[in-house]
């Protein structure tokens, strides 16, 4: 069984690893020999991973799993947009002054075709935002299980690479907000049939947010959600009839689960980082996108020559079904399958 050592620090003091496994076992060893080197210097560790893989990492540690945060990546993350501001640097505002250690996961099998580039350009912005910091995260990316492209992505992301052959730098590492970028995909089309709501101005606003009701509830929103829901399109459509010309289109429409609902304007959001970066205390601006990241299931946002459409998800599931979460890649349940001797892949429970 391959194991894998500890990797050497990097010159500056931010590190951002990708971590290539191909079993619970090379994930448990690579995740706890990382958080060792953080109990080592007596700093704080975060281990924010779907499922339970998090058992995984905290048996491996035994006791020393007692000196650790835990959280489930596949709730805390269930968004992309919101891991940065609302995980990552949660945690080191949580310990000022000191080296943060962190283990996020946030690429696995189960994820959509449509969180996919979301999860990307996070894992590109994480190296932005954590610049010139006294952090390092690790990202562990399930090898035998991912789509190549997903692992060749990752090696776009992370200046430092990990496997059970030991750390190198990745030769494929770029720009950071170049690559996030690149992940800006087109949208797919809402169906011919979604409701549609145009609107400007801000004396518009109490009629966006009654059609939103309406849409919402009819689709099988509910309770809390729908105040949430109502929060962050506020925000976004707020921000439309400050800051853009000309007319707005709110679209609406359930599909797979889920309630989609996209603001389509004129304007552009000039800085890669709004929504991941909160602004400073006191301000009364640069919010929305903030907002919009910590209550939807799901942000994308992409910037079309005429303008910008912003696209929310809520899921139509309550939000701690597990089935609602995709907690997929439950690698616990991969080595109590081996241990029992059966296949893991047909087993169906491969994949992190």
């Amino acid at each position: 069984m391959n194991q894998y050592a500890p990797s050497t620090r990097a010159a500056g003091p931010f590190e951002h690893i990708g971590l290539f496994y191909r079993d619970p076992d090379q994930y448990a060893s690579g995740c706890a020999a990382f958080v060792r080197r953080a109990l080592a210097s007596g700093d704080p560790a975060l281990v924010a991973v779907p499922g339970g893989n998090g058992e995984l990492v905290r048996a491996r540690l035994g006791a020393d799993g007692d000196a650790v945060t835990f959280a489930d990546m596949a709730l805390a993350g269930r968004n992309p947009g919101r891991i940065i501001p609302s995980v990552l640097l949660a945690f080191a505002g949580a310990h000022p002054g000191r080296r943060v250690w962190i283990i996020g996961e946030p690429v696995w099998k189960g994820r959509s075709a449509v969180e996919y580039p979301a999860c990307v350009a996070h894992e590109a912005l994480i190296n932005a935002a954590f610049a010139g910091r006294d952090a390092a995260i690790l990202c562990p990316y399930d090898a035998s299980a991912l789509d190549p492209s997903a692992l060749a992505d990752a090696e776009r992301t992370h200046p430092t690479l990990q496997d059970t052959d030991g750390s190198r730098a990745s030769a494929a590492y770029g720009d950071p907000l170049e690559t996030a970028a690149a992940f800006d995909w087109p949208l797919p089309a809402p169906p011919d049939d979604a409701e549609r709501y145009t609107f400007t101005g801000v004396g518009a606003l109490p009629g966006v947010r009654d059609f939103l009701t309406v849409r919402a509830m009819a689709e099988g929103l509910a309770g809390e959600r729908v105040v949430e829901l109502l929060l962050a399109m506020n925000e976004l459509a707020t921000n439309t009839t400050e800051y853009t010309t000309g007319p707005a289109t709110l679209t609406v429409w359930a599909e797979d689960g889920v309630l989609a609902c996209q603001l389509d304007d004129t304007g552009h959001i000039a800085d890669p980082m709004t929504g991941r970066i909160p602004p400073a205390d006191g301000a009364t601006r640069g919010r929305g996108v903030l907002i919009a990241n910590e209550l939807a299931d799901l942000v994308r946002i992409h910037h079309r020559p005429a303008g910008t459409s912003v696209r929310l998800h809520f899921l139509l599931s309550p939000p701690g079904d597990p089935a609602a979460a995709g907690a997929g890649g439950d690698l616990a349940q991969t080595a109590a399958v081996e241990d029992s001797g059966n296949d893991p892949v047909s087993a169906g429970s491969s994949g992190s």
